[in-house]
């Protein structure tokens, strides 16, 4: 069975309601008939009757409904539907009411020349029920299939979000065996030091992957981590400013999300350049949000910093947009030979 039907089988029709309608209908049947001198067991047999059966033949229209919805012949179907049970109905109705009041001939004409609004009663009454249960269902099937839709974009999301932070793994991991293979011959310790600091800086990869959102504070201590292994292998060279306000310290941030900005500023600042970098890292609380700067300095003649952004800030972007459905939240700018990352976790 679909799973739309499946969750349609859960909904239940408003029978509180669809009872106190039929309550208040017998009552004004049996008013009815107590005005033309029909008399109590008379009068209040037909409307039970005449009701109880009506109200069964409606509730079996809306089971019928829960089960099957018409498509483009839901109109003929509903008049169809609806006139069949109601001459149904009226016969059923009118066989018992005879067999029970036979005797009273009174009563038994009364039953006969009201046959014709009778069966009009009946006629409307099953139509609404119809129409009401049909427009009840559909509105359901359509939520549900609604749910369904928003249920496999949500999968596709986390998906895509997956792919994008596995994918960054690889590409610092190439970056890393790289610098250690070239340090192995030539500097055997640092080589060591920097796969002592590799493995713990994955092992802490992977016990994030279980959370999408952690503390600032704790994003910059795996950053630390991070930049340890990358003085490993630049060494003086790379000198690092981190400030982190005490209230931007306990928002929430997307897990990994600062790696790839860090390591597109220490590529861009020094890569061309045999001088000492400073990566200034700055995070700090907003109106609009948690901001995240990240500064570098570059050379515009050897350097492509300042003219994209990149794998790295790229993927980040794209991660952005599918956690918070915003573009805009990551900026780069250029002052003075300075590039400057600002990222933006909406409040």
């Amino acid at each position: 069975m679909p799973v739309s039907n499946t969750k349609l089988l859960r909904t239940r029709f408003p029978v509180v309601g669809f009872g106190i309608w039929w309550l208040f209908w017998s009552i004004l049947h049996y008013k009815v008939l107590s005005n033309f001198g029909i008399v109590f067991t008379e009068s209040a047999s037909d409307s039970l009757i005449s009701n109880i059966l009506l109200a069964a033949f409606c509730l079996l229209i809306v089971n019928n409904m829960r089960y099957y919805l018409p498509g483009k012949e839901r109109y003929w179907y509903v008049l169809l539907l609806s006139f069949i049970l109601s001459v149904i109905w009226l016969a059923v109705s009118r066989g018992i009411l005879w067999l029970i009041f036979k005797q009273d001939p009174v009563y038994t004409r009364i039953l006969s020349l009201s046959s014709n609004i009778r069966f009009a009663f009946g006629f409307l009454m099953t139509g609404c029920v119809t129409m009401l249960s049909l427009i009840w269902y559909t509105q359901k099937e359509q939520k549900a299939t609604t749910e369904l839709k928003q249920e496999a974009e949500n999968h596709l999301r986390e998906a895509e979000l997956f792919k994008l932070r596995q994918q960054l793994q690889p590409h610092f991991l190439f970056n890393s065996l790289n610098s250690i293979s070239a340090l192995a011959g030539s500097q055997p310790e640092k080589a060591r030091h920097m796969i002592q600091q590799l493995s713990a800086f994955l092992r802490g990869t992977l016990k994030k992957e279980e959370r999408q959102m952690i503390p600032l504070q704790e994003e910059i201590g795996f950053l630390e981590l991070y930049l340890e292994i990358e003085k490993v292998r630049f060494g003086n060279r790379l000198q690092t400013d981190i400030q982190v306000t005490e209230e931007a310290a306990t928002q929430l941030i997307p897990a990994l999300i600062l790696q790839p900005i860090v390591e597109n500023a220490i590529k861009f600042g020094l890569y061309d350049t045999m001088d000492e970098v400073r990566i200034v890292i700055h995070a700090f609380q907003t109106q609009s949000g948690l901001e995240v700067t990240v500064s570098n300095p570059f050379d515009p003649e050897t350097s492509a910093g300042g003219q994209g952004t990149g794998f790295g800030l790229a993927s980040v972007q794209r991660r952005l947009f599918l956690l918070y459905s915003r573009n805009g939240l990551l900026e780069t700018s250029v002052t003075q030979n300075i590039f400057t990352t600002l990222l933006t976790i909406p409040s």
